[in-house]
């Protein structure tokens, strides 16, 4: 009798709803608070991935800045496993592993274009050297636009920079800074409008969409857009939360965090101006206005850059890479090198 009523349940089991599914925690980082539009575009994706995917995700979401998240420690809370997905500031991650300050490296990619053809070379090898070293998988890769200038006093030329405090946050951009003659503070985003408002640094490095969203135009006067870089950002997952799902959600994971990475690239692309505009106070803004002067480039300064890139950055990019990893110069040039037109003796 006893075994006729275990069968019956299990026929009654058996005949449950399929969609009965245990929710799949999911924790997940986000950038910092300030950059309202990136934290934006984070929140309505992390909402919808569970029916993008099928997979009953139960995601807790919080911008990094407001759980005590230090940007330079993002790799190893993902090799530890203390979150599932982040969001990871690469060039502030570079210090725990130079090879990856090398998708983005300070005056080689200066224009959304050529970054995209730095990071499609560079992507493959990034993610392998990121699955070994931190156990985590790049999911997508994405820029912020062009890094420009931000200072609270008159810069019209590099000349300009040198003698003054300047925020760097990668070890190239601390490069190119000292060899300008400016003295590079290491300063994560969030800790560079207080900065600038006491005087500590007089220029914040970044891109007009994270200055313009920061309120930076509250903290300074004059902007200078001489493009170094373009701020490349990731969206990571340790391996032990990808390797919880099957192959079919995997790849269905895969498809969500490319249609991310599509709407980061379009959102850097479009940007731009519109933030410069809104920066200076220019009647197409449709938003705050400030009023910040902006200085027309010389062109001589971008040869300057191209110079300092060649001479100086590249040099040490090597020298502190191939101290970690042998093979990391030559790596970079078969890739991101081989693409941009750059090579490193």
């Amino acid at each position: 009798m006893f075994r006729q009523i275990l069968f019956a349940a299990g026929l009654l089991l058996a005949g449950l709803p399929a969609f009965a599914q245990s929710p799949v925690p999911l924790r997940a980082v986000g950038h910092f608070s300030q950059n309202t539009k990136q934290i934006e575009i984070e929140r309505a994706f992390y909402a919808a991935l569970p029916g993008q995917t099928g997979i009953p995700f139960q995601v807790t979401f919080n911008p990094m800045d407001q759980i005590g998240v230090q940007a330079a420690d993002a790799l190893r809370h993902l090799r530890t496993g203390a979150f599932d997905v982040m969001a990871v500031l690469i060039g502030q991650v570079a210090r725990d592993e130079p090879f990856f300050d090398g998708l983005d490296i300070i005056g080689v990619s200066t224009n959304v274009e050529d970054l995209r053809k730095a990071v499609e070379a560079g992507r493959e090898a990034f993610d392998r050297r990121l699955q070994e070293r931190f156990n985590a998988k790049v999911m997508a890769i994405w820029p912020f636009g062009p890094q420009y200038f931000f200072c609270n006093a008159p810069v019209r030329s590099v000349a300009d920079l040198r003698g003054l405090k300047v925020r760097s946050y990668t070890p190239s951009m601390t490069a190119l800074l000292t060899h300008l003659g400016a003295s590079p503070v290491t300063l994560q985003f969030s800790e560079v409008y207080p900065a600038l408002q006491r005087g500590l640094v007089t220029c914040g490095v970044t891109s007009a969409v994270s200055a313009y969203a920061g309120n930076w135009g509250e903290v300074t006067t004059h902007t200078f857009p001489l493009s170094v870089a373009g701020g490349v950002q990731g969206h990571f997952m340790s391996m032990a939360a990808w390797r919880r799902f099957s192959p079919e959600q995997q790849a269905a994971l895969v498809r969500a965090f490319q249609g991310l990475e599509k709407q980061m690239w379009d959102f850097a692309a479009v940007s731009d101006q519109q933030s410069l505009d809104c920066l200076a106070g220019r009647p197409s803004c449709e938003g705050r206005k400030f009023t910040s002067v902006i200085a027309a480039v010389p062109p001589e300064d971008d040869a300057k850059v191209r110079e300092a890139v060649t001479s100086v950055v590249l040099p040490s990019f090597r020298d502190s890479c191939n101290r970690i990893w042998g093979e990391c110069s030559a790596v970079w040039n078969r890739t991101v090198g081989a693409a941009r037109g750059y090579t490193i003796p």
